[in-house]
């Protein structure tokens, strides 16, 4: 296991501090602010902790609020809105210098035997053919308007291998195209068997590309060029069928729409073996800066 992901885990193992009550904190990110994703994962972790464990969680629905301080903690308060018989249902608000950053709710159910059918996964390469963050990031060097930008996006994969099937973003400014792309993704090192800590993990890196479609779109490079100015807004997750954060997952991701300062980006997450995972659904901020 890398020491990154060992610092990744020791972000998501929240500390309680009451009852319901739990202290996160937080790890630098690209830009001068706290990780969407490591607040929502945190958020899940601390929805979970409070479910009995054989209810896994099925979905989650949640809205950034205000920008959180990366420089400090993030206290997590639970609200046990209802235990069923077969569901579970957790409200949870994130805390920052006394203001709400960030809202979520999440539905657990116990496993049960259903109808079965998915959507067949697309087509995609084998991920061990394609190039690492390390091998492909530096050829896009000169394109980061902060020099510090691509150390900062490797900090950033260390604990992640995720690699992309096409082109990123920022390697295509000016030239629009389809609005879809992909990446394999998993964890550099092996983790417990906890699906809890997978499902987690998965939100984790939902945010990191699911917005990049929009980009595609209009031939944008994204925060990281300068070209546009972003944040998530809301983001929306559906768990179907268990899956290994430590094993390959493809994120498949499109985007339908862009409008009013918003781009929408939808995705979905399959096993390699080609089993529909996550459902993902994505709202962000996406603005061309002014003059």
């Amino acid at each position: 296991m890398s020491t990154a992901l060992e610092s990744l885990l020791d972000l998501l193992d929240l500390e309680q501090i009451e009852q319901d009550i739990f202290r996160g904190t937080s790890r630098s990110a690209i830009v001068p602010r706290v990780f969407g994703g490591q607040v929502a994962a945190q958020a899940l972790v601390a929805a979970g902790r409070t479910v009995p464990a054989d209810r896994t969680a099925h979905s989650l629905h949640s809205y950034f609020l205000r920008m959180g301080d990366p420089g400090a903690p993030i206290v997590y308060s639970v609200d046990r809105i209802r235990d069923g018989r077969s569901f579970t249902t957790r409200r949870v608000v994130a805390v920052q210098h006394g203001q709400p950053i960030f809202h979520l709710s999440a539905s657990f159910q116990t496993y049960e035997d259903g109808l079965e059918h998915q959507e067949d996964m697309p087509p995609a390469p084998d991920p061990e053919t394609l190039p690492t963050a390390a091998q492909m990031l530096p050829r896009y060097a000169d394109t980061f308007t902060d020099p510090g930008v691509m150390d900062r996006l490797l900090e950033a994969r260390d604990a992640v291998d995720l690699r992309y099937v096409g082109a990123p973003p920022f390697a295509n400014v000016g030239t629009p195209q389809e609005p879809r792309s992909q990446v394999w993704f998993r964890t550099n090192g092996k983790l417990a068997d906890d699906p809890l800590l997978h499902v987690c993990m998965a939100t984790y890196v939902s945010d990191m590309t699911l917005l990049d479609s929009v980009l595609l779109a209009h031939g944008r490079g994204g925060w990281m060029v300068g070209d546009v100015v972003g944040a998530s807004l809301d983001h929306a997750m559906w768990f179907h069928r268990p899956f290994r954060a430590d094993e390959w997952l493809l994120y498949d991701q499109a985007s339908p729409s862009a409008s009013g300062g918003r781009g929408l980006g939808q995705a979905r997450i399959y096993t390699q073996d080609g089993r529909l995972a996550v459902t993902v659904i994505q709202e962000g901020v996406v603005r061309v800066p002014r003059d």
